[in-house]
Parts: structure tokens; sequence; C-alpha cells
């Protein structure tokens, strides 16, 4: 059985990140289950060439996220975590004070209750203190704040260098298996992730 893994994306800028990872991901042997809000649509016409629905076709699963009775919903949905990436501020909010008004803070407020993985990309500058203590407050219930903030010791060329940067540092966390970027103490240079053929996907609720 392959590992399920939840991915939501959220209006903020940088949905790239989102997008990227959902493409690594469909070369690895995980199960991804997508979420994507009204604005994280809008962010992908605004900021990629792709359609919404092109994203959609990246994941094996995608959901409404208005569909609070969706799979993700529920803690007997068994899951290796949740990212939210890139996430908003307002969605970082509702995350950090358990308010579940849709499907993406509810799957992560999931994460949180069974106590799995969850990764937060939280992509907003500058930050006021209300920002920080809201990031302080998701971390304190078990969150993991990564933002986008790349490193240069790795000598990135392009700019997918430095998002691939971001996402290998979540993938480090949740475990999984990558060569994106070349590692401090290493003299390996960046790999490519073998692929695979890809599945069609589930759409649900949409």
């Amino acid at each position: 059985m392959k590992k399920r893994i939840v991915i939501g994306l959220a209006g903020a800028s940088g949905i790239i990140y989102g997008v990227k990872m959902l493409e690594y991901l469909r070369e690895m042997d995980y199960e991804t289950h997508l979420i994507i809000s009204e604005a994280g649509k809008l962010n992908i016409r605004i900021e990629t060439d792709y359609k919404p629905e092109d994203v959609a076709a990246m994941a094996d699963f995608t959901y409404d996220h208005k569909n609070v009775a969706a799979a993700p919903a529920s803690g007997s949905f068994l899951t290796e975590g949740m990212v939210v990436v890139p996430c908003t501020v307002k969605t970082l909010s509702g995350i950090a004070n358990s308010y579940t008004e849709n499907l993406l803070v509810r799957a992560a407020d999931v994460s949180l209750k069974e106590k799995r993985k969850l990764v937060l990309v939280v992509r907003e500058t500058p930050l006021h203190k209300g920002h920080l203590r809201l990031m302080s407050q998701a971390a304190d219930v078990g969150a993991h704040i990564l933002p986008p903030v790349p490193s240069f010791y790795h000598m990135p060329k392009t700019i997918d260098d430095i998002i691939d940067q971001t996402i290998g540092k979540v993938f480090d966390y949740m475990g999984i298996q990558h060569n994106l970027f070349k590692r401090w103490g290493e003299n390996s240079s960046r790999g490519k992730i073998p692929s695979r053929h890809p599945q069609k996907p589930v759409v649900i609720g949409v």
C-alpha cells in the first residue's frame, strides 16, 4: 500500500512550491490527496501557466475545499501527514485556532490531533507580532513552521534550484527520500527523481 500524504494549496504567493511538490510526489511511491482553496485556484492562474484543473490532475485524489465530509476530514483516514504549501496567514490563523471552516483547515487540524506531521510553508513578509504569535501558537500544538527561506550554500543557478531547496527541506521533515539539492558538507550534485507512469487522477466533490 502506498503512503498517503495530504497537500493543501492556499492562496499565498509562491503557489509554484505546491505545484512542483505535486510533480515530484507523482514520480514517487506516494498517494497524494489534494485540497486547493478558492484563492489558491486564483493564484495558480495569476502566477503560473497552469490551470487549476491541470494542477488537480497531478494528484491521485482531489477534494472540494468546502467538502468537510471528505476522507481527509477524519482521523480514521490514515496518512503520513500534511503539507500546506504555500500557507496564507488566514489559513495559519484557522489552523492555530482550530477554526475548521473548510476542508483544508480541518485536514490540518486532523494531522495535529492525531499527532501526525504537519508542515506549514507560511508565505508572508514582513511579519508583524500577530503573524509571529500565530506561528508560535501553531508550533505549540505540533505544526512545523517552514517558511520558503532560500539558502545559497548549494550555489543555486536557477529559480528552480531555489524552489527545490525548500521542497527538499519539507521532504526531509516528512521523511521522503530525495536528491533535490546539494547538502552542506556533501560533494554530490543535484539529481533528478526517477519518473514513473502517471496514474489517472480521481476528483472527488469538485
